[in-house]
């Protein structure tokens, strides 16, 4: 790390959406920090490095206080520029279904990891007068998730969240972005045991290349909010904002109910 260049951290940076978008930031004269907890997050950093950046890999479990606590410890004494806490597990099934064990890694990746992470990485900005601070939201965050309940409401407060930060920290020099993906081609749904039998699972999906480029200019220009993707999520993320959430409940179910996948064979795969 260097005081010439400025200085990214994007967490969940071994694959997808946060890969592409540390690839982003290296791309327009940034400084890495990456974060993941699987072995691919050093072969990740190296193709980083190839773009020039100088890139610091912290293999860490955010779910656990351990492996935050890891992450702050690597972070000390450097000065970000840019935090995307991007990191995020889903799963999918019935609630009376899934094991209490994978619901609350959702929770202590998505929600607890979030604000743990977030309050040291804010206090740092605003005492600085500088920074962005942005999150991984989901288009899921503006609907209630049949068969994916805890996924879809962890997002909810991340939203949440995110908004309620952009407007606490006005006038400081700091600006907080959510940015809502769609479906997007990643490792997700398999992670999530929804890529096979689930209609969400077997349906095209968005690029996560477009969807971190979209995200990324977001995040330098100082925006609230952005939802990311194809056209399709765009007009999902408008949809969310005028339904029932009734109605939405029973879309998502179409999605994601276990079985739903088989539909992909009578014509009606999107």
């Amino acid at each position: 790390m260097t005081d010439t260049r400025p200085l990214a951290l994007i967490t969940g940076a071994s694959s997808g959406i946060g890969h592409e978008l540390a690839r982003r930031f290296a791309l327009h004269g940034y400084d890495l920090v990456v974060n993941a907890e699987d072995e691919s997050l050093e072969p990740a950093a190296q193709d980083l490095r190839e773009s020039g950046a100088d890139v610091l890999a912290v293999r860490a479990d955010l779910r656990t206080n351990e492996g935050r606590f890891l992450l702050l410890d690597a972070l000390d004494g450097l000065t970000l520029d840019v935090a995307v806490l991007n990191a995020g597990v889903g799963q999918g099934g019935a609630f009376v279904d899934t094991d209490l064990a994978d619901d609350q890694e959702v929770i202590d990746l998505n929600v607890t990891a979030t604000v743990r992470l977030a309050k040291p990485l804010l206090r740092a900005m605003v005492a600085r007068g500088a920074g962005r601070l942005a999150f991984t939201s989901s288009v899921a965050a503006t609907m209630p998730g049949s068969f994916q309940s805890v996924y879809n409401a962890s997002k909810a407060f991340v939203q949440s969240f995110a908004q309620a930060l952009s407007e606490e920290v006005k006038g400081t020099g700091v600006t907080v972005t959510s940015f809502l993906p769609g479906p997007t081609d990643t490792h997700f749904f398999d992670r999530a045991g929804m890529a096979d039998d689930t209609r969400i699972g077997t349906m095209k999906k968005d690029d996560p290349a477009q969807v971190a480029e979209q995200a990324f200019r977001a995040i330098v220009k100082g925006e609230k909010k952005a939802v990311t993707g194809s056209l399709k999520t765009k007009a999902q993320g408008l949809a969310g904002k005028v339904l029932p959430d009734g109605v939405k409940a029973a879309a998502h179910r179409r999605l994601a109910e276990p079985g739903t996948g088989a539909e992909k064979d009578s014509g009606r795969r999107e």
